[in-house]
Protein backbone atom coordinates (compact mmCIF):
# COMPACT_ATOMS: atom_id res chain seq x y z
CA UNK A 1 0.00 0.00 0.00
CA UNK A 2 1.40 3.70 -0.80
CA UNK A 3 1.99 6.12 1.28
CA UNK A 4 -0.72 8.30 0.00
CA UNK A 5 -3.36 5.29 0.76
CA UNK A 6 -2.62 5.02 4.15
CA UNK A 7 -4.96 6.42 7.38
CA UNK A 8 -3.49 8.68 9.11
CA UNK A 9 -2.81 8.50 12.96
CA UNK A 10 -5.97 10.29 13.65
CA UNK A 11 -7.95 7.92 11.74
CA UNK A 12 -6.36 5.35 13.49
CA UNK A 13 -7.35 6.89 16.71
CA UNK A 14 -10.81 7.50 15.75
CA UNK A 15 -11.13 3.78 14.70
CA UNK A 16 -9.32 2.79 18.44
CA UNK A 17 -12.27 5.41 19.72
CA UNK A 18 -15.02 3.21 17.67
CA UNK A 19 -14.13 -0.13 19.56
CA UNK A 20 -13.93 1.60 23.58
CA UNK A 21 -17.70 2.94 22.51
CA UNK A 22 -18.57 -0.13 20.94
CA UNK A 23 -17.31 -2.53 23.62
CA UNK A 24 -19.02 -0.03 26.11
CA UNK A 25 -22.42 -0.84 24.19
CA UNK A 26 -21.86 -4.07 23.96
CA UNK A 27 -21.20 -4.52 27.98
CA UNK A 28 -24.31 -2.68 28.69
CA UNK A 29 -26.64 -4.50 26.37
CA UNK A 30 -25.47 -7.62 28.06
CA UNK A 31 -26.08 -6.36 31.69
CA UNK A 32 -29.38 -5.23 30.55
CA UNK A 33 -30.33 -8.53 28.52
CA UNK A 34 -33.59 -9.65 28.55
CA UNK A 35 -32.62 -13.23 27.09
CA UNK A 36 -30.56 -15.93 25.11
CA UNK A 37 -31.42 -14.36 22.04
CA UNK A 38 -32.02 -10.31 23.06
CA UNK A 39 -31.60 -8.38 19.34
CA UNK A 40 -29.88 -5.71 21.24
CA UNK A 41 -27.03 -7.95 22.71
CA UNK A 42 -26.27 -9.40 18.88
CA UNK A 43 -26.71 -6.04 17.48
CA UNK A 44 -24.19 -5.11 19.67
CA UNK A 45 -22.09 -7.97 19.16
CA UNK A 46 -22.16 -7.16 15.47
CA UNK A 47 -20.94 -3.28 16.13
CA UNK A 48 -18.22 -4.36 18.51
CA UNK A 49 -16.93 -7.11 15.53
CA UNK A 50 -17.18 -4.04 12.91
CA UNK A 51 -15.37 -1.56 15.36
CA UNK A 52 -12.58 -3.96 16.14
CA UNK A 53 -12.02 -5.40 12.23
CA UNK A 54 -11.80 -1.43 10.87
CA UNK A 55 -9.43 -0.90 13.57
CA UNK A 56 -7.36 -3.77 13.10
CA UNK A 57 -6.95 -3.21 9.50
CA UNK A 58 -6.23 0.35 9.98
CA UNK A 59 -3.86 -0.30 12.64
CA UNK A 60 -2.02 -2.59 10.23
CA UNK A 61 -2.11 -0.32 7.29
CA UNK A 62 -0.65 2.68 9.24
CA UNK A 63 1.47 1.03 11.38
CA UNK A 64 2.33 -2.64 10.36
CA UNK A 65 1.21 -4.14 13.58
CA UNK A 66 -2.13 -6.10 14.84
CA UNK A 67 -4.69 -6.88 17.64
CA UNK A 68 -3.96 -9.40 20.07
CA UNK A 69 -7.43 -10.56 19.81
CA UNK A 70 -9.86 -12.03 17.21
CA UNK A 71 -13.70 -11.64 16.90
CA UNK A 72 -15.44 -13.89 14.97
CA UNK A 73 -17.68 -12.61 12.17
CA UNK A 74 -21.40 -11.82 12.33
CA UNK A 75 -22.26 -14.07 9.54
CA UNK A 76 -20.53 -17.28 12.14
CA UNK A 77 -23.76 -16.95 14.27
CA UNK A 78 -27.60 -17.20 13.31
CA UNK A 79 -30.17 -13.94 13.93
CA UNK A 80 -32.21 -13.88 16.62
CA UNK A 81 -35.58 -16.09 16.39
CA UNK A 82 -38.47 -14.38 15.34
CA UNK A 83 -40.16 -16.96 14.48
CA UNK A 84 -43.88 -18.41 16.21
CA UNK A 85 -43.47 -19.14 19.50
CA UNK A 86 -45.10 -22.12 19.46
CA UNK A 87 -44.45 -23.62 15.67
CA UNK A 88 -47.53 -25.76 14.03
CA UNK A 89 -45.29 -27.29 11.87
CA UNK A 90 -41.35 -27.53 10.72
CA UNK A 91 -38.88 -27.98 8.23
CA UNK A 92 -35.37 -30.26 8.99
CA UNK A 93 -33.19 -28.94 6.23
CA UNK A 94 -30.08 -30.52 6.17
CA UNK A 95 -26.73 -30.38 4.62
CA UNK A 96 -23.83 -33.20 4.04
CA UNK A 97 -20.92 -32.55 2.28
CA UNK A 98 -18.75 -35.62 1.00
CA UNK A 99 -15.40 -36.63 -1.45
CA UNK A 100 -15.57 -39.58 -3.86
CA UNK A 101 -12.13 -40.18 -2.04
CA UNK A 102 -12.37 -43.83 -4.08
CA UNK A 103 -13.85 -43.96 -7.19
CA UNK A 104 -13.41 -47.78 -8.21
CA UNK A 105 -14.76 -48.64 -4.90
CA UNK A 106 -18.12 -46.44 -5.60
CA UNK A 107 -18.47 -48.15 -8.88
CA UNK A 108 -17.81 -51.14 -7.61
CA UNK A 109 -20.73 -50.36 -5.36
CA UNK A 110 -23.14 -49.05 -7.46
CA UNK A 111 -22.77 -52.02 -9.94
CA UNK A 112 -23.38 -54.80 -7.65
CA UNK A 113 -26.25 -52.52 -6.47
CA UNK A 114 -27.81 -52.16 -10.09
CA UNK A 115 -27.05 -56.56 -10.84
CA UNK A 116 -29.01 -57.03 -8.11
CA UNK A 117 -32.12 -55.12 -9.02
CA UNK A 118 -34.76 -57.85 -9.67
CA UNK A 119 -37.11 -55.16 -11.88
CA UNK A 120 -33.75 -54.89 -14.45
CA UNK A 121 -35.01 -56.63 -17.64
CA UNK A 122 -33.56 -57.11 -20.60
CA UNK A 123 -35.37 -56.41 -24.47
CA UNK A 124 -37.41 -59.74 -24.15
CA UNK A 125 -40.08 -60.19 -22.05
CA UNK A 126 -38.45 -61.94 -18.67
CA UNK A 127 -35.05 -61.52 -19.58
CA UNK A 128 -33.30 -59.66 -16.87
CA UNK A 129 -30.11 -57.66 -17.47
CA UNK A 130 -28.25 -54.91 -15.56
CA UNK A 131 -27.49 -51.86 -17.24
CA UNK A 132 -23.98 -50.83 -16.79
CA UNK A 133 -22.99 -48.19 -14.07
CA UNK A 134 -19.63 -49.72 -13.16
CA UNK A 135 -18.23 -46.69 -15.69
CA UNK A 136 -20.00 -43.44 -14.48
CA UNK A 137 -19.55 -41.24 -11.61
CA UNK A 138 -22.47 -39.71 -12.10
CA UNK A 139 -24.48 -43.16 -13.11
CA UNK A 140 -23.17 -44.77 -9.89
CA UNK A 141 -24.34 -41.70 -7.58
CA UNK A 142 -27.80 -41.77 -8.71
CA UNK A 143 -27.77 -45.37 -7.94
CA UNK A 144 -26.27 -45.01 -4.91
CA UNK A 145 -28.77 -42.35 -3.71
CA UNK A 146 -31.40 -43.88 -4.99
CA UNK A 147 -30.87 -47.04 -3.40
CA UNK A 148 -29.99 -46.16 0.56
CA UNK A 149 -31.69 -43.51 3.19
CA UNK A 150 -29.33 -40.61 3.29
CA UNK A 151 -28.16 -41.34 7.24
CA UNK A 152 -27.11 -44.94 5.96
CA UNK A 153 -24.97 -43.59 3.74
CA UNK A 154 -23.85 -41.41 6.17
CA UNK A 155 -22.91 -44.18 8.60
CA UNK A 156 -21.27 -46.55 5.95
CA UNK A 157 -19.61 -44.03 3.75
CA UNK A 158 -16.38 -45.39 3.71
CA UNK A 159 -18.17 -48.69 2.07
CA UNK A 160 -19.04 -46.90 -0.94
CA UNK A 161 -15.69 -44.53 -1.69
CA UNK A 162 -16.87 -41.61 0.08
CA UNK A 163 -15.17 -39.24 2.98
CA UNK A 164 -17.06 -37.17 4.88
CA UNK A 165 -17.06 -33.21 4.69
CA UNK A 166 -18.77 -30.63 6.63
CA UNK A 167 -22.29 -31.53 7.57
CA UNK A 168 -25.21 -29.35 9.31
CA UNK A 169 -28.94 -29.79 10.27
CA UNK A 170 -31.19 -26.92 10.77
CA UNK A 171 -34.75 -27.14 12.51
CA UNK A 172 -37.18 -24.20 11.02
CA UNK A 173 -40.36 -23.12 12.62
CA UNK A 174 -43.21 -22.53 10.76
CA UNK A 175 -46.63 -21.48 10.79
CA UNK A 176 -48.31 -24.57 8.65
CA UNK A 177 -46.92 -27.03 6.91
CA UNK A 178 -47.55 -26.20 3.28
CA UNK A 179 -49.44 -27.52 0.68
CA UNK A 180 -48.26 -30.51 -0.95
CA UNK A 181 -45.85 -30.21 -4.16
CA UNK A 182 -45.44 -25.95 -2.95
CA UNK A 183 -42.07 -26.08 -2.98
CA UNK A 184 -40.42 -28.82 -4.66
CA UNK A 185 -39.32 -26.84 -7.78
CA UNK A 186 -37.09 -24.66 -5.45
CA UNK A 187 -36.84 -26.24 -2.31
CA UNK A 188 -33.63 -24.59 -0.74
CA UNK A 189 -34.75 -21.26 -1.86
CA UNK A 190 -36.85 -20.58 1.43
CA UNK A 191 -34.64 -21.04 4.59
CA UNK A 192 -34.94 -18.48 6.99
CA UNK A 193 -31.83 -18.19 9.50
CA UNK A 194 -34.78 -16.52 11.84
CA UNK A 195 -36.82 -19.48 12.37
CA UNK A 196 -34.71 -21.54 12.94
CA UNK A 197 -35.03 -23.22 16.26
CA UNK A 198 -31.75 -24.83 16.56
CA UNK A 199 -28.70 -26.32 14.42
CA UNK A 200 -26.27 -29.25 14.62
CA UNK A 201 -23.26 -28.36 12.95
CA UNK A 202 -20.15 -31.25 12.10
CA UNK A 203 -16.68 -30.57 11.16
CA UNK A 204 -13.48 -31.57 11.36
CA UNK A 205 -12.27 -27.99 11.99
CA UNK A 206 -14.33 -28.46 15.69
CA UNK A 207 -11.84 -31.75 16.25
CA UNK A 208 -8.81 -29.45 15.46
CA UNK A 209 -10.00 -27.36 17.76
CA UNK A 210 -10.80 -29.74 20.36
CA UNK A 211 -6.93 -30.99 19.95
CA UNK A 212 -5.14 -27.60 20.56
CA UNK A 213 -7.29 -26.78 23.46
CA UNK A 214 -5.61 -30.39 24.88
CA UNK A 215 -2.53 -29.39 23.90
CA UNK A 216 -2.36 -26.21 25.17
CA UNK A 217 -3.49 -27.79 28.71
CA UNK A 218 -0.79 -30.30 28.50
CA UNK A 219 1.54 -27.36 28.27
CA UNK A 220 -0.43 -25.66 31.64
CA UNK A 221 0.42 -29.31 33.43
CA UNK A 222 3.15 -29.24 35.92
CA UNK A 223 5.41 -31.77 35.18
CA UNK A 224 5.22 -35.04 37.61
Amino acid sequence: MSDAAQPTAAEVRAAAEAVKAALDRHLDAVERRTGDDDPDVYEAFNALAAAAEAYDERLYDRYDEVTPFEIPGADDSLPPYAGPEEPNALSVLIRRDYAVAEPQRLLAQAQRITDLDPEAEGPDEGERTAPVVGSSIHAALGVLFGEYEPDEIASRHKEFGLEEGDSTLWVSAADELPEPGEWLSTPFDHADPQRVVCRFDVSAVFDEEELEDDLDDEELRPAP
